[in-house]
């Protein structure tokens, strides 16, 4: 009988694990090894802006085809739906304002999380609120561009 010990310190490790034993084998594996979700933080104001950490004129680059987390902290402005959505985010390509499947979200005050995939065509893209949420509505746009 061998008897295995497994120190696993979660102050050094880099990216989550999952650890399984199967048939007597120890299997530890990297969940990055998976492909972790890209992050990505909005605040969709009330201002009828949105907003991204530490940039004056948001814009989103992610890599084409990456799995995505989006988080967005929507706030109410002056109007909002009859279904509650206080704001919109709704991805369109650049050249022909045609929508990205799956990317029509509507947004209920709040923090709300979706899991998405970026579009697997790099290029130019424009996010844009399709509440009307104000007088300020047609201003809530934002540039999203997608890398190889």
């Amino acid at each position: 009988m061998i008897m295995l010990k497994l120190c696993l310190n979660p102050k050094r490790l880099l990216a989550p694990v999952v650890v399984w034993a199967v048939g007597g084998v120890l299997l530890v594996i990297s969940t990055s090894a998976f492909g972790q979700a890209h992050v990505i933080e909005v605040v969709a104001g009330q201002d009828s802006r949105f907003k991204v950490a530490g940039q004056a004129k948001p814009e989103i680059t992610v890599k084409a085809g990456e799995p995505l987390l989006l988080r967005i902290d929507a706030h109410k402005g002056k109007s909002w739906n009859r279904n509650g959505a206080v704001h919109g985010f709704t991805l369109l390509h650049a050249k022909d304002h045609a929508k990205v499947p799956g990317w029509d979200l509507e947004l209920q005050p709040g923090v709300q999380e979706f899991n998405l995939t970026a579009p697997a065509s790099p290029g130019k893209y424009e996010v844009l609120c399709t509440v009307i949420c104000s007088g300020d509505h047609e201003g809530m746009r934002m540039k999203f561009l997608v890398v190889p």
